[in-house]
């Protein structure tokens, strides 16, 4: 029987066109440029401004632009799998939305929540579709709203995150192209220091959580900073260890925009050059599920057929990962 691969062959992204720098958000909170790029390395992030758009907007829009690009009609999508933190509302699920407002109607839709290792878990989800031979179309949004949840009087959290949408097709190959490999973990304990205290069945909403602003993000800085370099660092390194790949072999490091310092510490456990690591952190801070959906748009003209990424992220839960791929075609 003939091997089957997962290949991305389309990528679309989206962002706001609002743009949120650090000398406006120094006038909400004590903060400055200085303090935000020394210790986080953002100088900008965007927002989604307006009545009742969501993050099915912005999906929808990145799905939109990836079905034009591809040449792919709404109806021969088979899955459409959106990984958010920040869904619509609690049901039904954000893909539901997105498939109608993209007038996918021939697919079955789900989310996937990983904090902010969604969007790799969702392409290890999306592999598995389509190596089973019975899927040719799958979409994978990554998209989140994150400043319907942040504090903008927090000045620990308020710097770090941004709006964003990202979508990828997956579609079946027998070349040597695709996913080659991923590694992929979670540690529920580590939720105690990155999650949202209210808004779930635990503890639902009520005028008390509302007023000890409990549907915010919380996160403890210095704990997750500290497993965030060590989980995306050890689990990147160790790829390219199982595949016996150098830092000449590795066309890109393609990681999760959460801190430039755990970007930085990553890509020189790996003994790769700057000109080798994907970052667009400054300009769009952390969008949970966009970050890496929005390098490979960004980052698409640059890409060859064949190029190896290590891909890698961490999130709330603990989550962490990270997949060897190919790149299956040429810009």
């Amino acid at each position: 029987m003939t091997k089957l691969n997962a290949a991305i062959t389309g990528v679309a992204g989206y962002v706001p066109e609002y743009i949120l720098d650090n000398h406006e958000l120094s006038t909400m909170v004590d903060t400055s440029d200085e303090w935000i790029m020394t210790r986080i390395g953002i100088k900008e992030r965007r927002i989604l401004k307006g009545e009742m758009m969501g993050t099915s907007d912005m999906g929808f829009k990145a799905v939109n632009q990836l079905l034009k690009k591809t040449g792919t009609s709404p109806d021969e999508v088979d899955l459409l799998i959106c990984t958010t933190v920040t869904p619509d509302m609690q049901f039904p699920a954000t893909a539901n939305i997105i498939s109608d407002k993209a007038g996918i109607k021939n697919a079955f839709s789900f989310d996937l929540n990983a904090g902010c290792s969604g969007f790799l878990f969702g392409m290890s989800t999306a592999e598995k579709f389509i190596k089973s031979g019975q899927y040719k179309k799958v979409v994978l949004v990554g998209a989140d709203k994150m400043s319907s949840i942040v504090d903008y009087s927090d000045r620990a959290t308020s710097p770090i995150f941004g709006d964003a949408a990202g979508a990828v097709l997956f579609e079946p190959t027998t070349e040597d192209v695709g996913i080659i490999d991923e590694d992929l973990h979670v540690d529920g304990a580590g939720r105690k220091h990155l999650h949202q205290k209210a808004g779930g069945s635990v503890k639902p909403a009520s005028h008390e959580t509302i007023d000890a602003k409990e549907h915010f993000i919380y996160q403890e800085g210095q704990q997750v900073f500290k497993n965030a370099v060590k989980g995306m660092a050890d689990i990147s390194v160790g790829m390219m260890e199982k595949h016996n790949l150098t830092s000449e072999d590795i066309a890109w490091l393609v990681p999760h925009q959460a801190n430039m310092r755990i970007i930085t510490a990553t890509a020189q456990r790996m003994n790769l050059v700057p000109e080798k690591v994907m970052i667009n952190i400054e300009k769009y801070g952390n969008t949970t599920d966009a970050t890496l959906p929005l390098l490979l748009w960004e980052w698409e003209d640059k890409l060859k057929k064949g190029d190896k990424l290590i891909i890698s992220a961490f999130g709330a839960g603990f989550t962490w990962g990270a997949i060897y791929i190919k790149w299956a075609y040429n810009s």
